[in-house]
Order: structure tokens, then sequence, then C-alpha cells
């Protein structure tokens, strides 16, 4: 007999099926058991009647003990999904000690610290509920995947390994790389650059990046997960925004098809929104806060006072969950940035905000020699360090630019996580490197 998943249970009424998963709650009553099986679609109420003759026997398995169970499926208006299970027989695949490290029922709000929730990670994502976050992770990568493959972009694979920092050296992990001092990459930018430079005129990259940065706050990690985007022959850094939003979108609408069961279990209703998103430039930025309140000196860049403050204005001016800051302060930005030659003191430079949070870092890059040697030059670094990426600018790079999305911190926002760790696997920060 094959398995069958529980999401397709309710199309087997009066047949006899396979099922394999893990015990999530036994109900002791006196003329019947209540076993409730948990797959990775979901759980399905199931019984044993008392003249059963493992009726008592089944009462004692411990929960999450994997199970095979067979049994004949029948309608129940009153059982969760509307169906139940009539179990035949069954079989104890893995045992379970009776004393879990961690509750998996959720009948209530878990209380239990996020830090011995992470420390026991494998019982954690057992919860149907952090199992649903994972779940929507997976529909939001398949639809700006998808949405990209459409549009004609490649995907590609850059390199972790890098023998020079990538921006700056002072929050990237350094390692042996055979007696040769190395680097684990801040971002792939550059190395996408490169991919432009060859020839690939539209590209993505989803992939991990690590800074050794010591922020231990609850939308920071020391490896996160990044959707990069690059594409040549822009007319300005307004293209990448449009296409961002697009991406967006189609993540958006991807995860309202596949997630309904998912989003209503964590109480979400998720919005797509509408292109064009709001766009804040700087320096009117300064403007707009110091009649919030907020005063920043000229050139200066925003703190998160600043960035929450201007979701209060965008959310009310716009109505709106998403919106761009662009036109950032050069002297903010790395070298291969492109400033507006008109006002050289800022950059063609963008940030996706999504509410109060940024999700994303891009705009416009640098593709003249001449201006990007003299940007390398005023950020005082040394030629032979960045000789190895300005060498291709000597001979014919177009237009170009994109932007690297936040994975997870999307996650985290989208599904008002109160910690960017809840949407990470096995999450990596200062204080954690197990399990």
């Amino acid at each position: 007999m094959e398995r069958t998943y529980i999401a397709d249970i309710s199309g087997k009424i009066g047949q006899q099926i396979l099922l394999r998963g893990w015990v999530h709650e036994i109900r002791d009553q006196s003329k019947i058991k209540f076993v409730l099986v948990r797959d990775v679609c979901g759980i399905v109420q199931s019984i044993v009647k008392k003249d059963n003759h493992f009726f008592d026997q089944i009462a004692k398995l411990p929960k999450e003990s994997v199970v095979e169970v067979v049994g004949t499926v029948k309608e129940e208006k009153q059982a969760p999904g509307g169906v139940e299970l009539n179990i035949d027989k069954y079989s104890i695949l893995s045992e379970s000690e009776r004393e879990l490290p961690i509750q998996v029922i959720e009948k209530t709000k878990d209380s239990t610290d996020l830090s011995k929730r992470l420390d026991w990670r494998s019982i954690d994502l057992r919860k149907p509920a952090n199992l649903a976050i994972f779940k929507i992770q997976s529909a939001l990568l398949d639809g700006i995947h998808g949405y990209l493959a459409g549009e004609g972009f490649v995907q590609i694979f850059t390199p972790s390994i890098l023998g020079v920092p990538s921006e700056s050296g002072s929050e990237m992990f350094a390692l042996d790389y055979f007696g040769i001092p190395a680097f684990m990459r801040q971002d792939p930018q550059l190395h996408r650059q490169l991919t432009i430079a060859g020839g690939i005129e539209k590209l993505f990259e989803i992939g991990p990046s690590w800074r050794a940065e010591a922020s231990h706050t609850v939308k920071h990690l020391c490896e996160h997960r990044t959707c990069a985007v690059e594409m040549a022959f822009i007319k300005s850094e307004q293209d990448t925004m449009r296409l961002e939003e697009q991406v967006i979108i189609a993540a958006f609408k991807n995860v309202n098809q596949k997630c309904s069961k998912e989003l209503a279990l964590l109480g979400v209703e998720l919005k797509v929104p509408e292109a064009p998103f709001p766009e804040i430039r700087f320096p009117e930025v300064y403007d707009i806060l110091a009649g919030l309140g907020k005063k920043i000196e000229y050139g200066g860049d925003m703190d998160t006072e600043a960035e929450k403050l201007l979701w209060e204005h965008v959310k009310e001016k716009y109505k709106t969950e998403f919106w761009f800051v662009n036109g950032f302060p050069f002297k903010k930005k790395p070298f291969y940035v492109m400033r507006i030659d008109e006002k050289p003191e800022f950059a063609r430079s963008v940030d996706l905000y999504y509410r109060d949070i940024e999700m994303s870092s891009g705009g416009q890059r640098e593709n003249r020699y001449d201006k990007l040697m003299a940007n390398v030059k005023e950020k005082g670094l040394s030629l032979e360090s960045v000789e190895w990426f300005t060498k291709f600018f000597k001979y014919g790079v177009p237009a170009h630019g994109g932007f690297g999305l936040g994975i997870e911190r999307l996650t985290q926002v989208l599904l008002k996580l109160d910690n960017i760790r809840e949407a990470v696997l096995f999450p990596r920060d200062t204080q954690r490197l197990t399990p």
C-alpha cells in the first residue's frame, strides 16, 4: 500500500489508507482514544474504539514517536478538516523518549525561551506554526525564482571565499586558505558585476553571505541568505526599482496561492502591494525628518529612529507597506556605487523598506572606469587591493545595477515574527554556532 499524505485524506472517504508521521497527541477517553497523527501536511484525528485489541496499548505511545498507521477514512464534521481515520493497525517506526525537552503541542502561545527552542531546534521545528514559516519562505523563493526565470534572468553561483575583502575588512570572517589569508563574502556584489562584464546581461543568485558584525538584535544575523539580482543596459536606478517591485509582487502572489492554510495558521492576511512603490529621495529626506522632529545633518545617514519616523510618514501619506529611499549620501556607500553627476555628494543608491525595516540595498553601479577609479581614490582604498575587480572596466562594461533582497528579513516582516532567528532553520549569530 502506498503512503497517503494528510493533505490528500479528504479525497479518500471510505478507503483504507496508510499514513506515516509523528504522534502529536493522545486523548484518552473511557470508550474511545483519539490519536492525533502529524505529517508535513498537517494533523489528522485518528480513533481507536474499545473493542480493538490494542485499545490500551496505543494510549501508552510516547508523543513524538514515529508511527505507521493503516486505517479507514470516514467523514466526521466535528473532526479537524471534516475527516477522521479509524485505525485498523499501527506499528512504531521510531519510539520517542517520554519526556520531551520542549513541548510541540501549540494549545497556547509558546512561553519557552527562544534560546532553548533553538538549542532543541529539530524538536521546535515540528510545531505546525514553525513548519508553516518555512513553507511560506519556500513559496516566497519559488515566486521570486519563477518570475526572474520567466523574465530571462540566468541563475548563477559566485564564490563564497574571497581573496580580498569585498567592502571592508572590519566586518568579515577571516580564514586560512592553504596558508593564504581569505575571507567569507559579505555580499556577492562584485562578482555579480564581473559576470555582467562577462556578457550575462540578466542574472540572479540565491545564496548565503556572512557578516562578522557584533550586533545582537532581533533583526541581525552573522549568516543570512540573499536573493541578489543584477541587470545590464539600464537607463538608471529606476529600472532596478521597477524590477524589484515586480519580484515582490510575484513572490507575494505565490504565497497567497500556495500557502493559504499556513497564513491562516499564523494569523496573517497577506496583502499584495501595488506598483509603483513610493520613493523618498535625499536630500528631501532631511526636510521630511525635520518636519517630524528629527534633525539630521546634511550629508548624514538615517538611523533606526529615522527609519521608523519615515515609515509613519509613508503609511499616512501613501497607505502602503513597501517604499524606496533613493539617493543616499555617497560618503556612506561603497566605491562601486554610481554618484549622481549633477549632485556628486549623493549616489544612485536605493534601499527598499517593508514597513520600517530595510529589505534590500541596491541601485546603479559605476561602470565608467575613470569614475570608478576616482571613487576608489576618494574612499582611500589602495589600487592594488581592488585591481582584480576594476581592471575589467577598462574593456567595455554596460550601465548596470541591481539589488540584494534579504530572505530572512522579508519572511520576518511578512509574518510579523518577533525575532529574525525564527525565520532561519539553524541561526548563526554572535552567540550561536550549534546546532
